[in-house]
């Protein structure tokens, strides 16, 4: 599906623009800003092929994208760019019964999020400095060194600007003037002023010295009251005058007020929570690092990550260094580990294939595939991943591991902002948590299939049929001798029951509705017949007689699976008209069940899908709704 597509898809399930604040984009996920979430159609965006999940932290709806989701987002704004926008003009009203913890931290991961790739870069810059001058590769001071300190190093010492402008956009205020105040406290005679060399006043009231270069909480906190203090003024002023004035005034009024009480009390505050925090996890050590290791997962999961942000830049722009990143990567190879611990458990080739790619991208640091795909569906790994994640973070900060940068990158490509004298304790913590996220993924194993896996677990080319069946009343060819030649052309199936096609991913069975198994539709039938839906060869009857499996001659193979769950009736209700081998036209009786007795304890829902999926180019229904056995429902072409 091209980009446009998914995007196209994606403002769709979630309401329209008109449902849409706000957007923007972190490395992997879409982050909404919307005015009613219970809009949302998770239904439809699981259908679109770029979308790996969706979770909410706090009021914020996300949507999972993976490494493309820069270019969703930029496919959603060329179309929409007022959904890209500041939401100055269309703030959703407050919601007076949310929890106040959780506003924090969604304003907080509203400021930093849409800054992040100048931080990143711009950390990861200063990283690979550091190494090249380890190893000799350059000589700190030369001309290169210099121009080279001046990218990265601009970025944390005017890091007070980039925040006004974020800031000034999530408050719904005017970016220039909110640069215009981060200025002012910058100019260089003002930094000359407050060096603490003399003692400052304006207008009588005494200033405090303070140093607002590469500070965070004063001017996140000067900006969010730049907004009210410019929307009182522009409220006030003739609209004649508005364009002078508000600007005007509003600088007036804020550059005093911070210099006097803002900047202060923001110093005051960030140094309380970095010193508590930069406590706990200095003296807290093994234990600190075990529980906050083992957390990290469920705090990246929240968003609360994002309110240590500023926290993490003032440690690392005054002392040099930080505690709490090498966490945050050990927590990544947790996930991995424990991904690649399903890849030695699983049977499914599928899951395999998942599981191993997914484990490698959370090791290049982009771990929702892993945490969503695999781990947090099937649970038992993610528990893995989390004890993983502990045992590596007690280890790390036992020994004082630190990071010496901001990379941005919680995985291998963002080792270089851990280099320092506590290099190799971080690399062996995130080496424990890898190595026992893995072992603790396999102890642990997984359920491939809720509910279904003795059923499903028979459908593998080892499975496929039994040698030398007899067939029941039709002619037959011995299956050993098939093998599985691939599509020899376009192929269409038709209706094998009658009642109510609907699409696949409603069906209430993770393996079938998230496309596991390959595409297809589902029926809910109104009668208890099923007959084959091509022309071709039976290839397995599960012993259950839940399942039947046929290949037409044109090498399309289809699962057809009546109910969910239904494995556990053992064969009852069910009687079975074909045996593997069976050759049987299109329309042929396969099945008969007592649909009434069945339907008393379970979801009757019958899925078809096409488990050769990949063979071809498109598989899609043909029609939904009422349906009559016989007619034409699914298409396959190459």
């Amino acid at each position: 599906m091209k980009h446009q597509e998914t995007a196209q898809g994606i403002i769709k399930a979630v309401g329209g623009t008109d449902n849409i604040n706000s957007v923007y984009h972190c490395v992997t996920r879409l982050r909404f800003d919307l005015k009613d979430n219970d809009k949302v159609d998770n239904g439809s965006l699981k259908q679109l092929d770029k979308v790996m999940g969706t979770n909410i932290s706090g009021d914020q709806f996300q949507v999972i994208i993976g490494n493309d989701v820069s270019k969703v987002f930029d496919a959603m704004v060329k179309d929409h760019p007022a959904i890209g926008q500041s939401t100055e003009t269309k703030q959703p009203k407050p919601d007076k019964n949310k929890n106040i913890i959780l506003n924090i931290f969604e304003t907080i991961a509203g400021v930093f999020a849409p800054m992040l790739p100048a931080i990143t870069a711009a950390g990861m810059l200063k990283g690979l400095l550091a190494l090249f001058v380890s190893v000799g590769w350059m000589t700190a001071g030369t001309d290169v060194y210099r121009i080279l300190s001046a990218i990265g190093d601009g970025v944390f010492h005017y890091l007070p600007l980039l925040i006004a402008v974020s800031a000034a956009r999530k408050f719904g205020s005017n970016p220039f003037v909110a640069i215009a105040l981060g200025t002012a406290l910058m100019y260089p005679d003002m930094s000359k002023l407050l060096d603490g060399s003399q003692s400052v006043a304006f207008l009588g009231i005494p200033v405090t010295a303070v140093s607002y270069a590469s500070s965070v909480i004063p001017i996140l906190l000067a900006v969010w009251l730049m907004s009210y203090v410019e929307k009182w003024v522009d409220r006030i002023i003739p609209a004649a005058l508005k364009l002078l004035l508000v600007p005007l005034i509003t600088l007036l009024v804020m550059v005093p007020v911070t210099l006097i009480a803002i900047g202060p009390l923001g110093t005051f505050v960030g140094n309380g929570l970095s010193g508590g925090i930069n406590w706990l996890l200095n003296e807290g050590g093994l234990i600190a690092g075990i529980v906050l290791g083992g957390a990290m997962a469920l705090i990246i999961m929240t968003g609360m990550h994002y309110a240590l942000v500023p926290i993490i830049l003032s440690n690392i722009a005054t002392l040099g260094f930080d505690k709490f990143l090498p966490l945050t990567f050990i927590s990544n190879m947790g996930q991995a580990g424990a991904t690649l611990g399903v890849f030695f458990r699983a049977k499914d080739k599928k899951l395999k294939t998942v599981a191993l790619s997914t484990s490698f991208t959370a090791l290049m640091g982009v771990t929702e595939p892993a945490m969503y795909g695999v781990n947090m569906k099937y649970k038992k790994p993610f528990a893995a991943a989390m004890i993983g994640s502990a045992v590596g973070g007690g280890f790390a900060l036992a020994f004082g591991a630190k990071a010496y940068v901001l990379a941005g990158n919680g995985g291998l490509p963002g080792l270089p902002s851990l280099i320092g004298q506590t290099f190799w304790y971080s690399l062996g913590g995130m080496a424990l948590a890898f190595i026992v996220g893995t072992i603790m993924s396999v102890v642990f194993g997984i359920k491939e299939e809720e509910g279904d896996a003795e059923a499903l677990a028979q459908f593998s080319p080892s499975a496929t049929a039994s040698p030398k069946a007899t067939p029941a009343n039709n002619a037959s060819v011995d299956v050993d001798d098939m093998g599985a030649p691939a599509p020899t052309g376009n192929a269409t199936a038709v209706a094998p029951m009658t009642g109510k096609a609907i699409p696949l991913q409603e069906v209430n069975d993770p393996t079938f509705g998230d496309e596991l198994m390959g595409k297809g539709v589902a029926f809910v039938p109104s009668i208890g017949e099923l007959v084959s839906p091509v022309t071709g060869t039976v290839m397995n009857v599960f012993k259950t007689k839940h399942a039947i499996v046929v290949r037409s001659d044109d090498g399309m193979e289809l699962l057809i699976h009546v109910g969910i769950n239904t494995v556990k009736l053992r064969g009852q209700y069910f009687e079975s008209h074909v045996t593997s081998g069976t050759r049987v036209q299109a329309g042929d009786l396969m099945l008969t069940f007592e649909l009434d007795e069945i339907a008393k304890e379970y979801d009757i829902t019958t899925a078809m899908v096409v488990t050769n999926t990949a063979d071809y180019r498109t598989v899609q229904p043909v029609q939904l709704g009422d349906i009559q056995m016989g007619q034409d429902v699914l298409k396959a072409e190459l």
